[in-house]
């Protein structure tokens, strides 16, 4: 959820902390703080409400010199937003800073036995009992400050991404993480950490992504040593990102969600390369070919997600089950992990998120691996927790999102789902040949069937206007298409704040359609598939009613044109990748909207980009 940051070497950190903080920022945004150890091994800390503009400013006439430091920014878990609030914490001698990521659940009986030890708390945050544990420890046991924060650990329950320096000690950060991504940047005589590879990669391309229960121990001009919270050493693996500075900037559009819906083209292009082969006769995907027998004799799929990669996976169980014949069921991750389900061997449980670092979708992925199923995770960020916990799976090759409000992921979720679905029936022999080439055709025509459905853009920008005024939405749609209209809703609550519902069209008349009427706009997906006729018999309900319709139609329509108030033409597409398509304009029309309300899209109120907290 929130944004962690760290600095050590001969540059001055802050300007450095800063700029990872705004490349950080769409993980949280309600406040900001940062810790520096200047030149005479003091400890400033500063922090405020807001956003990291915000905390420049107030930064503007104190001393920020010091080439060691770590910041911070929130969503708010543990205490509302404020000054006292936000991060890093500190220490009652105020010689230690922390900053962290994730929620400490015993937090409140460690607060009550330090209190009875006279120790005093400023915040409501579980993060400042971790920070007066580690110097409880350190007093009482004239201990490192290594040796008390792996004390500390031992006795926190929770997930946790930490940081922790002390001016005492000015040459070196402990980072630490459990259940929670934290990253170690390796440069030249310097060392970066962050939540991710986003404000790193400016400096260096080499990182170590630290895993659970492990300790860094950052010292300047030193090599990095990592040990776990026993004190064993732990393997080192130093990765080298693929990963460049263009793709974390805006490069000339407004906003980051408007440049992510526009790089779809692109981005499914990317998803697609290298996986359709031999002359565009068969999918390749080296997690299913490496693994062939599990998926052979699946007795079912599981699908767990999250949100939009909910919705994804909606579609990838309807696609599983056409093409592969194995029985499939969509759950939500975090109801998955909580109800007990049956799971046995032979099962395959795919899990989606577009982080890899999802919570709760880890959660499911752990009880599924102990009760025997195979795990393949389909997620976006290379060397991910997601990626390295699950047996096999699939990248998504997206592109880093920075949108809170998921677009190319989404599609590109679809797009490998669909890959997915089909590889397995190449192994089961349940598609044939004609089947197959004709559903590779299909998926080789997306980047050009959606760089022409973005030419709705203006259309669709001059049409938000209309529907400004509205606080409800209901949106329509069958078959692969019902998802659709879920995540259409989603995308517009997220980032308007208008309420929307999304339905099964049919699902109309067994009780939102007593919701209709002229304040309630309806937008109705309705490509020329074998549904087509019983959604214009929808639509016909809706306008009977007085209700307005916006329909997504396939060029060429001559019937709905005539019923429809707004209508929004997409180039033919096959049924099975019509999601993929129909995203497009439903991204759009939620975007424009949004804007017209004057609203910040691409850090929506209450919302951060990765939940990695329950």
């Amino acid at each position: 959820m929130c944004g962690i940051v760290g600095y050590i070497g001969r540059q001055e950190a802050y300007p450095i902390l800063i700029k990872g903080l705004h490349r950080l920022e769409y993980r949280g945004y309600d406040s900001a703080g940062v810790a520096l150890v200047n030149p005479d091994n003091v400890l400033n800390v500063y922090k405020t409400r807001g956003k990291v503009e915000d905390l420049e400013r107030f930064c503007d006439t104190k001393d920020v010199s010091g080439t060691v430091g770590i910041a911070h920014t929130r969503w708010a878990t543990h205490g509302e937003p404020n000054d006292i609030n936000a991060h890093p914490h500190f220490s009652t001698n105020g010689k230690i800073a922390i900053v962290h990521n994730g929620t400490i659940e015993n937090y409140n009986v460690l607060k009550q036995a330090l209190i009875e030890h006279d120790c005093e708390f400023r915040s409501e945050t579980d993060t400042e009992v971790v920070v007066k544990l580690i110097e409880y420890i350190q007093s009482t046991n004239d201990c490192s400050l290594v040796d008390a924060v792996r004390g500390a650990l031992k006795q926190v329950v929770g997930a946790y991404a930490i940081a922790v320096v002390d001016c005492e000690d000015p040459d070196m950060i402990i980072a630490a993480r459990k259940s929670s991504p934290l990253v170690v940047g390796i440069g030249d005589h310097e060392t970066f950490i962050g939540s991710d590879a986003s404000p790193i990669i400016d400096y260096t391309n080499q990182v170590v992504y630290l895993g659970d229960d492990e300790i860094a121990i950052i010292r300047r001009d030193a090599p990095l040593q990592v040990i776990n919270n026993d004190n064993i050493p732990a393997k080192i693996d130093v990765q080298t990102l693929e990963l460049s500075v263009s793709q974390l900037e805006k490069g000339g559009y407004p906003h980051f969600m408007l440049k992510e819906i526009f790089e779809q083209p692109n981005t499914i292009y990317d998803c697609i390369r290298g996986r359709i082969v031999n002359n565009d006769t068969e999918i390749k995907l080296s997690g299913v070919i490496d693994h062939p027998d599990r998926f052979i004799n699946a007795s079912r799929v599981v699908i767990v997600a999250c949100g939009t990669s909910w919705h994804a996976g909606l579609i990838g169980g309807r696609l599983i089950e056409n093409y592969t014949r194995i029985p499939a069921r969509v759950e939500y991750a975090s109801e998955f992990r909580y109800a007990n389900p049956v799971i046995t061997s032979s099962d395959v449980v795919i899990a989606i998120s577009q982080s890899g670092e999802t919570a709760d979708t880890l959660a499911a992925i752990k009880l599924a691996k102990e009760r025997g199923a195979f795990v393949y995770g389909v997620c976006n960020v290379v060397g991910s927790s997601i990626a390295r916990e699950t047996d096999s799976g699939t990248y998504i090759h997206v592109g880093p999102e920075i949108g809170v409000a998921s677009t190319k992921a989404f599609t590109g979720q679809v797009t490998v789902l669909t890959m997915l679905a089909l590889a397995i029936g190449q192994l089961r022999g349940t598609v044939n040949k004609s089947q197959l080439l004709e559903a590779i055709a299909n998926i080789k025509k997306l980047p050009e069937l959606i760089r022409e459905t973005l030419k709705l853009n203006d259309r669709i920008e001059k049409l938000s206007r209309t529907f400004t005024y509205a606080h409800n939405f209901l949106y329509l749609g069958r078959g692969y298409n019902y998802p659709s209209a879920l995540e259409g809703a989603l995308k517009l609550k997220e980032i308007s704040y208008i309420h929307a519902e999304g339905y099964p069209a049919a699902e109309m008349k067994h009780g939102p359609i007593a919701l209709i009427d002229k304040e309630l706009p309806t937008v109705v997906i309705a490509p020329n598939d074998d549904l087509h006729e019983k959604v214009i018999s929808n639509i016909q309900q809706v306008k009977a009613r007085g209700g307005s319709v916006i329909a997504i139609v396939t060029k060429g329509d001559t019937e709905i044109p005539k019923i429809a108030d707004y209508v929004l033409e997409i180039p033919p597409v096959a049924e099975s990748v019509s999601p993929v398509v129909v995203s497009v304009p439903l991204q759009l029309l939620a975007y424009h909207i949004a804007i017209m309300k004057g609203c910040d899209v691409d850090m929506p109120r209450n919302l951060a980009k990765s939940v990695t907290v329950e």
